[in-house]
């Protein structure tokens, strides 16, 4: 009776792990429009549940300065089980994330 107790809470254990996938993540989609000239676009999502999307384009910032303007955002499951997402910019004012989870300034 010990050992079917024992079995029990061993099978038990083993199914209330998490699973930690992402080593055998797959790709389920995957979007990619880069010619080089003027930007890009791509997007990706796996199925350990990480998405990532951006886009980039060139802004003329001065007569003769020109620089990529990136537009994007990414989500991924935490070891909680929560989803996080994170929208950012990053251009001539720098790298600005936001997300409800990250704090303000």
């Amino acid at each position: 009776m010990k050992t079917i107790i024992a079995f029990a809470f061993v099978v038990a254990l083993a199914l209330a792990a998490p699973l930690d996938d992402s080593k055998n993540a797959q790709i389920l989609k995957y979007e990619n429009d880069n010619i080089g000239v003027d930007g890009y676009k791509f997007a990706f999502e796996t199925s350990d549940g990480h998405t990532r999307q951006e886009q980039a384009e060139l802004r003329k910032l001065a007569d003769d300065v020109e620089a990529l303007v990136v537009r994007g955002s990414y989500s991924f499951t935490a070891d909680d089980g929560q989803v996080y997402t994170v929208n950012y910019v990053a251009d001539e004012n720098g790298f600005q994330p936001e997300g409800a989870h990250l704090p303000t300034v």
